[in-house]
């Protein structure tokens, strides 16, 4: 996204959402929701398989217990 992308994406979400955004808040609210975007843009550049499926059941291990 571009910066003014990224103004205009946060005003309207704060907006429908009924936030009241500070002014002293924005400059840190954009530059989070700029790196949020960042990391959302490289994940969504992995080619992804058919097979490629979320689990259905996630189950924690130690990390001793890692194979």
């Amino acid at each position: 996204m571009t910066p003014q992308q990224t103004e205009a994406y946060v005003d309207a979400a704060a907006s429908a959402l009924g936030l009241a955004l500070d002014p002293a808040h924005r400059p840190g609210v954009l530059q989070f929701f700029a790196l949020a975007s960042a990391m959302a843009d490289t994940v969504a550049r992995v080619p992804l398989a058919p097979h490629d499926e979320t689990a259905v059941h996630f189950t924690p291990i130690a990390p001793e217990d890692a194979p």
